[in-house]
């Protein structure tokens, strides 16, 4: 089933969570054991995140660097499969533009229609480390837009041969993702909602966001939205806090702001188990206010930990 179709389908807020595949050399079975750990809550669709091939340099024997390419977390479209047909929840596995040529993404698309997906998340993505702009690959999307009109051809039977003959359509449901404080990288909020708008126009169905730990800031964005014609759902990203060193990690990765309230209650933690009960806490006052707004899904950030996401869900649901 399409996300878009849960949605609509729904006359209260769902859940859905966002999972890490497995580190090159692991196995399925801690997304295995966080699945089940979650699933008694009925999660109505499990988002699986991609990651591009990075650059490393090692150091020869003989002194020398050497660049190699690496893929830390290969398998995504693998244990998207793997996860939808072992337990009969939709998966939405990311797409993205950098590290991928157009053709690689048609094929990767091919492959999950063929594995009965048909929900995706069409990012840019990051570029590479030792870059200080986002770079295309030869033949790539510059950006989301670029993508998710791509989708939207193969929608319609077009691909990017165009000779082939009684083509067979790929209904895919696009989902974008929405930055209620701005991209780090736009230049103002108001450029960067134009570019949310681009996706939208471009065929998106819905909008997830990045995390954010004020509420009003997402009622403020939804508002904006509106005001420019964005008329699609849009889910809120929630991200729970685990860590001490979060506290200035995440504003500098995301460019977010984190609410003085929550700011003092995190200063004054001594452990990281601290620091991760602080963090529930607060998800839990995020999350009953959003679901109290009827926001269309609960969706949760959960990078491998489970524990503080059970207690969240069975609190507020």
């Amino acid at each position: 089933m399409n996300v878009i179709d849960i949605i609509k389908a729904s006359d209260k807020t769902v859940f859905s969570f966002e999972l890490l595949p497995p580190l090159k050399g692991s196995d399925a079975g801690k997304i295995y054991r966080t699945i089940e750990s979650l699933i008694d809550f009925d999660p109505k669709y499990i988002n699986i995140t991609t990651h591009r091939d990075e650059m490393v340099f090692i150091e020869l024997a003989d002194g020398t660097i050497e660049k190699r390419t690496v893929r830390k977390r290969p398998g995504t479209v693998a244990i998207a499969s793997a996860i939808q047909h072992k337990y009969g929840i939709p998966v939405v596995p990311h797409i993205l533009c950098g590290g991928f040529t157009k053709s690689e993404t048609e094929h990767v698309l091919i492959d999950l229609n063929f594995m009965g997906i048909s929900n995706i998340l069409a990012l840019r993505g990051d570029g590479l480390k030792t870059d200080h702009v986002f770079r295309p690959n030869p033949d790539g999307h510059a950006n989301a837009s670029e993508l998710v009109e791509q989708v939207v051809n193969l929608r319609s039977g077009q691909y990017l041969e165009p000779d082939l003959k009684n083509t067979a359509p790929l209904n895919f449901c696009i989902g974008v993702a929405g930055y209620p404080e701005k991209h780090f990288e736009a230049p103002n909020f108001d450029t960067d909602l134009n570019y949310l708008k681009q996706k939208v126009d471009a065929g998106a169905d819905y909008i997830v966001t990045q995390m954010f730990f004020d509420n009003q800031v997402y009622y403020d964005f939804v508002d904006k939205c509106r005001e420019i014609g964005i008329n699609v759902p849009i889910i809120p990203g929630i991200k729970p806090i685990n860590l001490i060193n979060q506290l200035t990690v995440l504003p500098k990765l995301f460019s977010i702001n984190l609410p003085q309230e929550l700011t003092t209650e995190l200063v004054k933690c001594k452990t990281n188990d601290d620091a991760k009960e602080v963090g529930t806490e607060w998800a839990i006052y995020q999350s009953k206010d959003l679901v109290a707004h009827n926001v269309p899904s609960l969706h949760i950030y959960t990078y491998g930990v489970s524990d503080n996401t059970r207690k969240i869900i069975e609190t507020v649901f």
